[in-house]
C-alpha cells in the first residue's frame, strides 16, 4: 500500500519580532496545508497493510524489537499531531476575533506559531530524554515527527515487501520440492538409501526453518542499499538462504534424471555385460581346451597357460542386479561402468589367451598349407612322380600329420620340400626360354 513521503516542515523561526497580520495568514494558511498532509499520511499508515500484519504476528529477533519502538513510534505521532492540532485549532480560533488583529493578538499568535509553547508527553523510550514532559516548537515538533515517521514507515515497508516476496517464494519451491520427493520415490531414491534422499530431507527441513523465520522475523532478511539511500525500504529482500536451497534442489532435480536414466537404461547394460562375460567364459573354455589339444598334438612347444573365469566380475554382477532389484541407483551407476570396462578387457584377454593358445596349431596349419601348395605345384609341371620330390614330401607329411608334431622339425622338413621342388622347376621353366633363344639364333 503507498504511504505518503515524509510530513513537511513548519515556517519561520521560534525567534524574531512578532508576525504581522498578513504574515499570520500566511503561515496559518501554510499550517492548514500542513496538517491536512501529515493526517493524511497518518491515515495512510495507520491503514498500511504490512502494519496490520506486524501487529499480528508472533515476531521475533530484530524485528521483534525495531516494532516494539515503532509502535511506540506511531502512538507519539498520533499523540504530537493531537497538539499540533490543538495548537493550530488555538491559532485560528485566535485569529477569527478580529479582522485586523491587535498588537497583542499578533503577539499571542507569534507564540504560538513560533515558540516553543507545545507541551508534549515525554518521549523518553525513543529520545532518552528523563523528562516528563516537553515544550517544543511547531517546527521542531514537525521535525521530529518527519523523523519517527520516516523510521517507523520504513519498519512497515520492509517488513511487507519481506513478507510479499520471499513466504511466497518459498512456497512455490516447496511445491517443486514436493514433486522432486514423490519422483524421488519412485525411482527408490530415499533418505538413508540415497545421497539425493538426505539431501532432500535437508532442504525440506531448510525451507520449514527458513519460512518460520522469514515470517516471525523479517527485518532479519533485508540488504539495504548499498547506496545509502535514506528513502523508506530502500533495499531489497535477502533471498542468499533461499537461493542456496533453490541451487541444491536443482542439483538433487538433475541426479534424479540421471538415476532415471540409469534405470532406463540398466536392463540393457546388464544384459549386455551377461553377454560380454558370457563370450569371455566361452572364448576361456574353448583356450582350455585348445591347450590341451596344442599339448598332446604338438611336441617342444610353449603353450601359455589358461586363467579361470572372471569369478570376482561374476559376483559384482550379482551384485548389479542385486543394487537394480532395490533400485539403489546411485550404487549401480558407478558400479556399471567399472564392470563395463572391466569386462571388455576380460574378453579381450580371453581372445588374446586363446590366440597364444592355439598359435602352435596355426604353425602347423601353416606349415601344412604351404606343404600342399607346393606339392600342387610340382604336379601342375608333371613331376609328381619325382622319386625324391615323393620322398621328401612322405617325410614332411608324417611330421605334420603325426602327434605330437616337432613343429621345427617339420617346418625343416617343408623347407627342404620346397627345395627340391623349385631344383626340380627351375630347368622345366627355363628349358622352353632356352630352346626359344636357340631357335631365334639359328634364324
Amino acid at each position: 500500500m503507498g504511504v505518503p513521503g515524509p510530513f513537511p516542515g513548519a515556517a519561520g523561526t521560534p525567534d524574531g519580532p512578532a508576525m504581522g497580520r498578513e504574515e499570520v495568514d500566511r503561515a496559518l494558511a501554510k499550517l492548514t496545508a500542513e496538517h491536512e498532509a501529515i493526517e493524511s499520511s497518518l491515515l495512510a499508515l495507520q491503514d498500511h497493510a504490512g502494519r496490520r500484519l506486524l501487529e499480528g504476528a508472533e515476531l521475533t529477533g530484530v524485528t521483534k524489537e525495531r516494532w516494539g519502538t515503532t509502535e511506540q513510534a506511531v502512538s507519539l505521532l498520533w499523540s504530537y499531531f493531537d497538539a499540533y492540532t490543538d495548537t493550530l485549532r488555538r491559532a485560528r480560533e485566535l485569529r477569527a476575533r478580529h479582522r485586523w488583529p491587535t498588537p497583542g493578538e499578533l503577539t499571542d499568535l507569534t507564540e504560538l506559531l513560533r515558540g516553543a509553547g507545545i507541551t508534549l508527553p515525554s518521549s523518553a523510550t525513543l529520545t532518552g530524554s528523563p523528562l516528563l514532559s516537553e515544550q517544543l516548537s511547531l517546527d521542531r515538533l514537525v521535525d521530529r515527527m518527519n523523523r519517527w515517521y520516516a523510521e517507523a514507515l520504513d519498519v512497515i515497508v520492509t517488513a511487507d515487501a519481506v513478507w510479499s516476496a520471499l513466504p511466497a517464494r518459498i512456497d512455490m519451491l516447496a511445491a517443486e520440492l514436493h514433486r522432486t520427493r514423490s519422483l524421488a520415490h519412485s525411482v527408490g531414491v530415499r533418505p538413508g538409501e540415497h545421497p539425493s534422499g538426505d539431501d532432500l530431507e535437508r532442504i525440506t527441513t531448510e525451507l520449514t526453518v527458513l519460512r518460520a523465520e522469514v515470517v516471525s522475523d523479517p527485518l532479519a532478511f533485508w540488504k539495504p542499499r548499498k547506496s545509502g539511500s535514506s528513502a523508506p525500504g530502500g533495499g531489497s529482500p535477502d533471498t542468499e538462504r533461499y537461493d542456496r536451497a533453490a541451487r541444491a534442489l536443482e542439483d538433487v532435480r538433475r541426479e534424479i534424471e540421471a538415476v532415471l536414466d540409469v534405470r532406463q537404461d540398466a536392463e540393457r547394460r546388464l544384459m549386455r555385460l551377461r553377454d560380454v562375460l558370457s563370450r569371455a567364459d566361452r572364448t576361456l573354455a574353448e583356450a582350455r581346451q585348445a591347450r590341451g589339444e596344442v599339448l598332446a598334438k604338438i611336441a617342444a612347444s610353449e603353450v601359455p597357460a589358461v586363467s579361470g573365469p572372471p569369478t570376482a566380475l561374476h559376483e559384482q554382477l550379482v551384485a548389479a542386479a542385486d543394487y537394480r532389484r532395490r533400485a539403489q541407483w546411485h550404487r549401480l551407476s558407478p558400479l556399471l561402468e567399472s564392470l563395463e570396462q572391466r569386462a571388455d578387457d576380460e574378453l579381450l584377454r580371453a581372445r588374446e589367451s586363446l590366440t597364444a593358445v592355439t598359435a602352435p596349431l596355426a604353425v602347423r596349419a601353416e606349415l601344412r598349407g604351404r606343404l600342399d601348395a607346393y606339392k600342387a605345384k610340382v604336379a601342375r609341371h608333371g613331376m609328381a612322380e619325382d622319386p625324391l620330390l615323393i620322398e621328401r614330401y612322405d617325410a614332411a607329411r608324417r611330421m605334420l600329420w603325426s602327434a605330437p608334431c616337432d613343429l621345427r622339425v617339420a617346418e625343416q622338413a617343408v623347407l627342404r620340400y620346397q627345395r627340391a621342388a623349385a631344383d626340380a622347376l627351375v630347368p622345366r621353366q627355363a628349358g622352353p626360354t632356352d630352346h626359344g633363344t636357340q631357335g631365334a639364333r639359328h634364324e
